[in-house]
């Protein structure tokens, strides 16, 4: 993977390009007027980051391909109905509230912890953990750059704090009892044709299943409840023990375990 810019960088694109390749321990190489494609053929490496004026986008695939970058999507629309008093079924099932500290075990684009940070507010905390690192700084920038049309939606996406580790080794450093609600979302085994959201993400996240130490140590950490989204017609719910809660029309279910009941 290499890190550039635009063909026409502004000084604190090229300086933000530098710093990413510090920290990734990556190539950085101008663009001196050279296409995408050119400098990817003479580079021989077809995984590029591009520090544009507005985002960073991630060519995992060749500059040919549709980059990846950060847009809150539906987690928008699903902030917009809870503003409007609405209910969100990951919100009621969770039992979140205002005030609640939740950690997103698998951040991917960081949409359902969007709608987390919004519901726990100001007095609340979302970490949300990703493990593949070029995912994990597309999301981070956007998190903390993004500006859509409502400051209060701005702030939730500002107050995410994302972390790039693997989710078991971060469970298993953590004390009883020391967040209110535990996320998973891992990738669907049987994939959903009708997401668009999710394909960028197919080729480029971590697919392993869930394992069964993770759960575990979910509910040791959790005070409240661990909940796991998945494919409706999935077998992951009753290998791990979660008790299926919510399914709707789009074939997404959420299973959950109320460990406060157990303690």
């Amino acid at each position: 993977m290499i890190v550039t810019t635009t063909d026409r960088p502004k000084p604190e694109m090229y300086a933000k390009a530098q710093l990413l390749s510090k920290e990734l321990d990556i190539p950085f190489v101008p663009r001196r007027n050279r296409t995408l494609g050119k400098l990817a053929e003479q580079q021989r490496d077809e995984r590029l980051l591009v520090v544009t004026d507005r985002e960073l986008r991630y060519y995992y695939a060749g500059p040919q391909a549709p980059p990846l970058y950060f847009h809150p999507s539906m987690a928008y629309v699903r902030v917009k109905r809870l503003r409007a008093g609405e209910k969100d079924p990951l919100i009621t099932i969770s039992r979140c509230e205002s005030g609640d500290k939740v950690l997103d075990c698998t951040a991917g684009l960081a949409a359902d912890s969007l709608v987390f940070s919004y519901a726990v507010g100001t007095e609340g905390a979302v970490t949300a953990l990703e493990s593949e690192e070029a995912l994990y700084v597309v999301v981070r920038d956007g998190l903390a750059s993004y500006e859509s049309s409502l400051p209060d939606v701005d702030e939730a996406m500002r107050r995410i704090r994302m972390v790039n580790t693997g989710h078991l080794s971060y469970l298993c450093s953590l004390p009883d009892n020391s967040v209110d609600i535990v996320y998973f979302d891992p990738m669907f085994r049987e994939p959903i044709h009708e997401s668009s959201a999710l394909q960028p993400l197919r080729g480029l996240a971590n697919v392993g299943a869930l394992a069964e130490e993770a759960v575990a140590e979910a509910k040791r950490v959790a005070r409240k409840t661990v909940v796991m989204k998945e494919h409706r017609d999935s077998g992951e719910f009753e290998r791990l023990g979660f008790e299926k809660k919510h399914a709707n029309t789009s074939k997404i279910a959420y299973g959950v375990i109320d460990v406060d009941s157990n303690k």
